[in-house]
């Protein structure tokens, strides 16, 4: 996932070939939905490496605007450890890259039934720029963290009900450091085969459909989406 950073603007922005673009907003807000442990980056100061960190991240639940084509103006959620260095260092009005990888698997040529042929990697992930606002209120931090507790049940848990822990929870939100994100932009790339003849690519989908790896069958089911 090729990606250029320039360090004295902050901004963060990833090459995708144009057969590898998202046909629409929907495919990148499935995949973030889908995939919410995100890798947040941002620079530090002039002499310093950027700061990595993967953290949970959801759509805000009061945001109630459709997403537009490229998510600006969205706004998204998520939090990280007070005590990592990442956290001290950002500032609100830093600008900020999430990383959302979605489902991916290598393609062996023995697929393809040709020759020559090459091995690759089809793959899908989502850049999303913003601009980051760390909340200082414990109330709103902890309703972030509930929010995320409520999201992430919904969605791959099994409804679990936190109301005897929200007491746990009161006592660990000083440690807990939430922050909104208000997108400015996002990139797709679901590189997924478009590069081949539409019987070879069908065949890369047939073979990945057929194995027991999720990850194959969910890469799958994102090619049987292509137009």
């Amino acid at each position: 996932m090729p990606c250029v950073s320039d360090h004295r603007k902050g901004e963060f922005r990833m090459f995708v070939p144009r057969q590898y673009r998202e046909p629409d907003a929907s495919w990148m807000v499935d995949l973030l939905r889908n995939n919410p442990l995100a890798l947040m980056v941002s620079n530090g100061d002039a002499t310093a490496a950027p700061f990595a960190t993967h953290l949970p991240v959801i759509p805000d639940p009061a945001m109630t605007d459709e997403w537009s084509a490229d998510l600006s103006g969205a706004t998204l959620l998520g939090h990280m450890n007070r005590g990592n260095p990442h956290w001290k260092a950002l500032e609100t009005g830093d600008v900020v890259l999430l990383t959302f990888t979605g489902p991916h698997a290598y393609v062996s040529p023995t697929v393809y039934e040709v020759t020559p042929a090459a091995p690759t990697w089809n793959f899908t992930s989502v850049h999303v720029r913003g601009v980051v606002e760390k909340i200082d209120s414990a109330e709103e931090t902890l309703e972030v963290v509930q929010s995320t507790v409520r999201a992430f049940e919904a969605d791959f848990g099994d409804d679990w009900d936190m109301t005897e822990s929200l007491g746990y929870f009161r006592r660990i939100v000083p440690a807990v450091g939430a922050f909104r994100l208000t997108v400015s932009g996002a990139e797709g790339m679901f590189k997924l085969s478009q590069e081949q003849k539409p019987e070879v690519r069908e065949r890369v989908q047939k073979a990945f459909s057929g194995r027991e790896c999720g990850r194959h069958r969910e890469t799958a089911s994102f090619m049987s989406r292509l137009p």
